[in-house]
């Protein structure tokens, strides 16, 4: 049987699972490993887990989501803020302090039995300054610039504009994302091969639904377009998706399969992550109606859906782990929040939902704030949204509102094919 990924009749749950569920204590701190417990840091650990997750799967069913989107659960050992993931160092072991390869994998199984995907989160353009290459470097040019930290000038831009010169887009794509993130060189053909195999085990080994690639376009083009067709060609029905924080739907579009890119780069990624829509949402929703702005902004967008080999398939969303809460970006206004739900829910694309905007959680700026723990999944938490205890009226308002809609548009026929 082939492999079958997500696709437009399914709605994304993304989870940072620090902050979701801990339902293993005994893995709070890993001896031997460099970051431990502590709760009381915005960007501390602070426990959450797999089998947080696994006992909390009845929850995400219920809900409505059919997929869950993990951010990175791979072996992340930093000295600091090592919660997030980011940062690998090893590409074939689960972080202890989040379970182990094999519990890994009964999630998978258990989520499937309760028709929910698993997409892996994946960094193909770093690791974390910690990887034990760092000390013993395969070869001199697995790290870019020889493995001394030299950052990426982080202009996006650079790799659309036809006048950039080539030594801006080199410093884009080598750069290091920050310090303790040294950029790996997949031009080097070993470590190309060696990422494109760790992919493909783990589809294997966990059974995914499918990938989310961090970081897209800071990676080498050209290995980009070998890995997505390899797997491309592997698993004809696999699904996955790319990160390029990008307002401009013809640079969103450039990576997408069946696109057509001003310099004919062939690429095999069947699916991105759609910014320009997501900013066209908060902004169209937020600002006063005129002629250039308002809800034009979100029709002006999807005028767009020309660029791209396939709308349809884009990941849509009002929200990420990344961005203020949803919530408060729509300046708490319940109604203003219903509304974009209702939108990223029924228009075209495959939705994602960050965990905690079904109960309408709020945010500063702070990264800290923005990945706050789910209420509910620590012993001893007053509230419980899990199972609604103790949760303030507009929370409640959010969450019936959320799991009705999400449940019409799963028992729908038509809005998932955009009829």
């Amino acid at each position: 049987m082939e492999r079958k990924g997500f696709d437009p009749s399914d709605v994304i749950y993304l989870i940072t699972p620090d902050r979701y569920a801990n339902g293993d204590q005994d893995n709070d701190t890993v001896e031997g490993l460099k970051e431990g417990y502590d709760r009381t840091k915005g960007r501390g650990r602070h426990g959450g887990d797999i089998q947080g997750i696994i006992d909390h799967i009845d929850y995400i069913k219920d809900m409505g989501f059919t997929q869950l989107w993990i951010n990175p659960l791979l072996e992340n050992d930093q000295e600091i803020y090592s919660y997030h993931g980011y940062s690998t160092t090893d590409y074939y072991k689960i972080d202890p302090r989040f379970g182990s390869n094999e519990l890994y994998r009964s999630l998978s199984k258990i989520a499937q039995e309760n028709g929910i995907g698993i997409i892996m989160d994946l960094i193909l353009n770093h690791i974390g300054s910690e990887h034990w290459w760092m000390y013993d470097l395969p070869s001199s040019d697995w790290i870019n610039y020889g493995g001394t930290f030299v950052q990426t000038n982080h202009t996006h831009h650079s790799i659309y504009d036809p006048h950039t010169p080539q030594s801006e887009k080199d410093r884009f794509t080598d750069g290091w994302f920050v310090e303790t993130m040294p950029d790996l060189n997949q031009a080097n053909p070993f470590l190309a091969k060696y990422l494109i195999q760790v992919s493909i085990w783990w589809i294997e080994y966990a059974d995914l639904s499918g990938f989310r690639i961090d970081t897209y376009p800071y990676v080498d083009k050209d290995f980009l377009t070998v890995w997505s067709r390899t797997i491309s060609e592997e698993y004809p029905n696999f699904n996955f998706f790319g990160e390029a924080w990008i307002y401009n739907p013809a640079m969103v579009s450039y990576w997408q399969k069946g696109s057509k890119p001003f310099d004919d780069y062939i690429s095999y990624i069947p699916s991105m992550k759609d910014f320009p829509l997501q900013k066209a949402l908060v902004e169209g929703l937020t600002s006063v109606d005129r002629w250039d702005r308002g809800i034009g902004d979100i029709y002006r967008v999807l005028a767009d859906d020309f660029q791209y080999g396939d709308p349809y398939n884009l990941v849509i969303f009002a929200g990420n782990h990344d961005m203020q809460r949803i919530f408060s970006q729509l300046n708490e206004d319940m109604d203003l929040f219903k509304m974009a739900m209702s939108f990223i829910l029924t228009t075209r694309g495959i939705p994602q939902i960050y965990y905690g905007t079904e109960i309408a959680m709020k945010s500063t700026g702070d990264h800290g704030e923005l990945r706050k723990d789910f209420p509910g999944g620590w012993t001893g938490d007053k509230i419980d949204a899990f199972n609604g205890k103790r949760l303030k009226s507009d929370q409640r308002e959010a969450q019936t509102f959320m799991k009705k809609l999400l449940n019409w548009r799963k028992a729908s026929l038509a809005v998932p094919r955009a009829i």
